[in-house]
């Protein structure tokens, strides 16, 4: 860990200072942050956060030109670890073309974020946020890779309605998504005794719409995604049928004070054959939160959020069945490059995050948590 978390600071470092330069119209951002995880019970996110654990590094570097006033291309690389999660292997998160006709029209391509929900196609940036941990139900951090992007085309743009009607967004996309090799899915399936020597990936479509009220500072939105999956190892294969995701959220803003809420179900039945044996389980996961934040000073910022997560097809009175998460969280930024976070969880129930390998000796229902993360960005 200390070579790696010396080696990405190094080269995030290198790449300020050539952002610093003038380069004309290519812009270079990037971040590197560290991580701590202390529960009171049970190994969280694959770290063995029982005892205490540093072992969450992560970094990125993201370049952006604008060829002309209509095309603009970029791509971001990154690299992390957490626990058993991640590793070494320099990762592509996005790569595009993104040409733009006019306000309402525009088009993306090559490996597109995924406009799903309020945070979707923005988890990949950790300096936005004030939370150390997004809510898990809806953004797992251990399947951020697998969730923020897919290979394929997008179609976006706005309308105004109008100044007693505000303005729309939206956007419509198509492709295919690839499970993260470093990532959690792999790593439950591997728990089963699954490995895939390439991993299982399949067609996706959806779309997202979002209207910006002329009441100010609220925003209301819907996503809707239709996914499915596919792969084949030594052992047997996974199947999962296209499933159709839907996600409602709102945002409202007043003055140093922010409300965000969002809602999303995934009802899904994927199917792992292994030899003569086929394991089918079925899901009905619906996940909401509801947050609000304040911003104290130019450099203090605090928040809470709750987060609930269940599976409806299963027996919700088992811990293993469901995730309730209370959040207290704040962020304190040192200066534009330097911020710290520190966050208390209080979990109930084991349904998010939790992995048989690094908890052989089961789990407690409840658990408390400390998460702190200190970043540097540019």
């Amino acid at each position: 860990m200390p070579r790696r978390t010396l080696l990405m600071f190094l080269l995030v470092l290198c790449a300020g200072r050539l952002a610093a330069q003038d380069l004309g119209n290519l812009q270079i951002h990037g971040f590197a942050t560290q991580g701590f995880l202390y529960s009171s019970a049970n190994n969280y996110l694959t770290m063995p956060s029982s005892h205490g654990s540093l072992q969450w590094t992560e970094g990125a570097i993201s370049v952006n030109d604008s060829l002309s006033d209509s095309l603009r291309v970029g791509m971001q690389i990154h690299m992390y670890q957490m626990g058993q999660i991640g590793g070494p292997r320099i990762a592509v998160d996005w790569a595009s073309g993104d040409y733009r006709l006019n306000d309402q029209l525009g088009f993306r391509a090559g490996k597109i974020k995924l406009p799903m929900g309020l945070y979707n196609d923005a988890q990949d940036v950790d300096s936005l946020f004030l939370w150390t941990l997004l809510p898990q139900g809806i953004y797992p951090v251990d399947n951020r890779d697998y969730d923020l992007a897919l290979l394929g085309v997008e179609a976006y743009g706005e309308r105004s309605l109008g100044a007693r009607g505000g303005r729309v967004q939206y956007s419509a996309y198509y492709g295919e998504s690839t499970l993260d090799p470093d990532g959690g899915y792999l790593l439950q399936l591997s728990e089963y005794g699954a490995t895939f020597p390439h991993p299982p990936s399949g067609r996706d479509f959806g779309g997202d719409l979002r209207w910006v009220t002329p009441l100010w500072g609220l925003m209301v939105g819907a996503s809707a995604q239709s996914q499915a999956m596919d792969g084949a190892g030594p052992e047997g294969s996974l199947h999962m049928a296209p499933v159709f995701l839907p996600a409602y959220y709102a945002e409202w803003k007043k003055g140093k004070a922010s409300f965000e809420a969002e809602y999303w179900r995934s009802p899904m039945c994927p199917v792992l054959t292994l030899g003569p044996e086929v394991f089918a389980a079925a899901f009905d996961q619906r996940a909401l939160y509801g947050m609000a934040s304040y911003q104290v000073t130019q450099k203090l910022q605090v928040g809470a959020y709750y987060s609930h997560n269940v599976n409806k097809a299963a027996d919700t009175s088992l811990a293993e069945n469901y995730s309730k998460d209370w959040v207290v969280s704040g962020r304190y930024n040192f200066n534009q490059y330097f911020y710290g976070k520190v966050e208390g969880h209080f979990l109930r129930g084991t349904g998010l995050g939790y992995y048989t390998s690094t908890n052989p000796n089961g789990l407690q229902p409840n658990a408390n948590m400390l998460a702190a993360r200190i970043g540097f960005t540019f």
